[in-house]
């Protein structure tokens, strides 16, 4: 394939790239055109607004982990962390998030919640893991009768369940273990010598039914009773463990019931509410801000660098939609400090940009043909450009891993853009750049920000 042959093509996937890029970004521009031949699709991406720009509350719990092994700790606290996760939406709040922070703390954070008062409740529940059994509605129908209570006029679906005395205080431990002959994975679960008791009753009357686990009032896992079970140890398998996700299903099923069998207790510590209308106002202050910035930072471009850097700022428009679809697609949930992230993402990538057009200028006025200094420019300036983006990609790995989530949000934010910034550059930029050097415009040295004419 020769070199003009390879320019298109990779003119052809930057398009297809901008294109997509933008229906993701602005879905309405393309629903039209779309509509018109009979295609109606509606773009379930949308970007993914943090509490401080959409308003709602942010909550800090700390969990005494004053009665659990260290080797358990952490464990436990992820435990809790999806029983809370579970609560929150059960209770229909929008796009929550809940996260592990400085180990023993949980961060939860309820955008656009009406009731924080009842949300705050739910949480505070300390997790309550409880064994149900099963029971024929014959037996209901006796127990309805002899409490004096008129029976239903239709008869309902079952199975039915009662509970037991077993829970999750009875409860040692569970474990993901693999079946020796089908190497499947499995639950083990270990009962204390009171749990061991109740199980082996509860098992003995119940051979080949249902015995349901449940966490909050809600079922985890409805296995049936193959035999006895008398040493306190059993088994779950097969069922929803079966396939490609099934490990991942036994991890959950065991850390749930992890969570509610070592009951870690939590404590409200601080508590923010943001109004609806100051997020708002901050969200639109902060694209007031990105706008006024872009059209700055294009006027120079152009003014500088004249050509390229008018081909630099279409690159830029390219770049923004990337990154913007890619906040959809991942998604990221984008907060004040992940705006300034991406901000300034804008500004190293141009960084890069200006780095090559200074390495590009110096060859031509060394007096080589434009297509050479094009070439000479990119080479030059990349190795600069590759270890200012590597040591700022480091910091950010630093942000992310150790800062909380304010700080997360600006390095993740930052280290996608500065990513991407790299493929703009060194991609996008060159190949409009080859693209013009190709043609008679590349004649003339002063729409490249030289004096004397090629």
């Amino acid at each position: 394939m020769n070199n003009r042959l390879k320019i298109r093509f990779t003119l052809l996937g930057i398009i297809a790239i901008a294109v997509l890029s933008g229906y993701a970004c602005y879905p309405k521009i393309f629903d039209a055109p779309l509509k018109k031949i009979g295609i109606e699709y509606q773009n379930p991406l949308k970007i993914h607004l943090g509490l401080d720009l959409q308003g709602g509350t942010h909550l800090i719990y700390q969990a005494d982990l004053s009665k659990i092994d260290s080797s358990e700790q952490k464990v436990s606290m992820e435990g809790v962390r999806d029983v809370i996760e579970r609560r929150v939406n059960a209770f229909g709040i929008s796009e929550p998030v809940v996260q592990i922070s400085q180990k023993n703390r949980l961060i939860v954070e309820l955008a656009g919640v009406k009731d924080i008062g009842q949300a705050i409740k739910m949480i505070g529940e300390t997790p309550y893991l409880e064994f149900e059994e099963e029971i024929s509605w014959e037996e209901i129908k006796e127990q309805i009768e002899a409490a004096g209570q008129p029976l239903p006029e239709k008869e309902p679906q079952g199975p039915f369940f009662q509970p037991t005395s077993l829970t999750g205080r009875h409860l040692k431990r569970a474990d993901v273990s693999f079946d020796p002959q089908t190497h499947k994975p499995m639950v083990s679960l270990e009962f204390n010598d009171e749990g061991k008791k109740l199980f082996a009753e509860i098992t003995e009357r119940n051979v080949g039914k249902l015995v349901a686990i449940y966490l909050d009032h809600l079922p985890i896992s409805v296995p049936v009773v193959n035999e006895v079970i008398r040493d306190g140890r059993a088994v779950i398998s097969g069922g929803s463990f079966e396939g490609a996700e099934g490990l991942k299903e036994a991890k959950l099923l065991a850390q749930r019931l992890n969570a509610g069998a070592l009951p870690v207790p939590i404590k409200l510590i601080s508590q923010q509410s943001v109004g609806a209308s100051l997020g708002k106002a901050s969200l639109d202050k902060s694209f007031f801000a990105a706008i006024v910035g872009l059209i700055i930072l294009s006027l120079f471009m152009i003014l500088y660098y004249r050509l390229p850097g008018l081909l630099a700022v279409f690159s830029l428009g390219i770049y923004i939609m990337i990154v913007i679809s890619l906040f959809e697609l991942i998604p990221i949930t984008l907060t004040l400090a992940g705006i300034a992230g991406f901000i300034l993402s804008i500004g190293m990538a141009v960084d890069a940009n200006v780095l090559i057009f200074e390495r590009m200028k110096e060859e031509l006025r060394a007096g080589k043909p434009l297509a050479l200094a094009i070439e000479e420019g990119f080479v030059r300036a990349w190795t600069s450009i590759r270890d200012s983006n590597i040591s700022s990609l480091i910091i950010c790995l630093i942000l992310f891993y150790f800062g909380t989530s304010i700080i997360e949000g600006f390095a993740l934010t930052l280290g996608i853009g500065i990513l991407i910034s790299m493929f703009s550059a060194i991609i996008i930029t060159r190949t409009f750049l080859r693209i013009v050097g190709g043609t008679r415009i590349g004649k003339y040295g002063r729409l490249f920000g030289v004096a004397k004419k090629q």
